[in-house]
Protein backbone atom coordinates (compact mmCIF):
# COMPACT_ATOMS: atom_id res chain seq x y z
CA UNK A 1 0.00 0.00 0.00
CA UNK A 2 1.60 3.24 -1.10
CA UNK A 3 1.24 6.67 0.50
CA UNK A 4 -1.77 7.80 -1.56
CA UNK A 5 -3.68 4.58 -0.91
CA UNK A 6 -3.03 4.93 2.82
CA UNK A 7 -4.35 8.51 2.80
CA UNK A 8 -7.50 7.45 0.92
CA UNK A 9 -7.97 4.55 3.36
CA UNK A 10 -7.52 6.90 6.34
CA UNK A 11 -10.06 9.34 4.85
CA UNK A 12 -12.59 6.53 4.33
CA UNK A 13 -12.14 5.14 7.83
CA UNK A 14 -12.11 8.53 9.57
CA UNK A 15 -15.38 9.71 8.04
CA UNK A 16 -17.02 6.27 7.96
CA UNK A 17 -17.27 6.21 4.17
CA UNK A 18 -16.27 2.54 3.96
CA UNK A 19 -19.77 1.45 5.05
CA UNK A 20 -21.63 3.58 2.48
CA UNK A 21 -22.75 2.60 -1.00
CA UNK A 22 -20.88 3.94 -4.00
CA UNK A 23 -23.48 6.64 -4.72
CA UNK A 24 -23.50 7.81 -1.08
CA UNK A 25 -19.70 8.14 -1.11
CA UNK A 26 -19.94 10.06 -4.39
CA UNK A 27 -22.56 12.42 -2.93
CA UNK A 28 -20.56 12.99 0.27
CA UNK A 29 -17.32 13.63 -1.63
CA UNK A 30 -19.12 16.03 -3.98
CA UNK A 31 -20.47 18.00 -1.04
CA UNK A 32 -17.01 18.12 0.56
CA UNK A 33 -15.47 19.43 -2.67
CA UNK A 34 -18.17 22.11 -3.03
CA UNK A 35 -17.69 23.17 0.60
CA UNK A 36 -13.92 23.38 0.17
CA UNK A 37 -14.37 25.45 -3.02
CA UNK A 38 -16.61 27.94 -1.17
CA UNK A 39 -14.12 28.20 1.71
CA UNK A 40 -11.10 28.76 -0.56
CA UNK A 41 -12.93 31.14 -2.90
CA UNK A 42 -14.31 33.33 -0.12
CA UNK A 43 -11.02 33.12 1.77
CA UNK A 44 -9.14 34.43 -1.25
CA UNK A 45 -11.66 37.25 -1.67
CA UNK A 46 -11.29 38.17 2.00
CA UNK A 47 -7.49 38.21 1.80
CA UNK A 48 -7.48 40.43 -1.28
CA UNK A 49 -9.96 42.88 0.27
CA UNK A 50 -7.96 42.88 3.51
CA UNK A 51 -4.75 43.63 1.64
CA UNK A 52 -6.39 46.41 -0.37
CA UNK A 53 -7.86 47.99 2.75
CA UNK A 54 -4.57 47.99 4.66
CA UNK A 55 -2.39 48.95 1.69
CA UNK A 56 -0.52 45.67 1.52
CA UNK A 57 -0.17 45.58 -2.24
CA UNK A 58 2.17 43.13 -3.87
CA UNK A 59 4.69 44.96 -6.01
CA UNK A 60 5.90 43.49 -9.28
CA UNK A 61 9.26 45.04 -10.13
Amino acid sequence: MNWIQRKIYLYNVTFGLYMLDWWERYLFNTLVIILMWFIFYNGSRFVTEFCKRWGLHIRHD
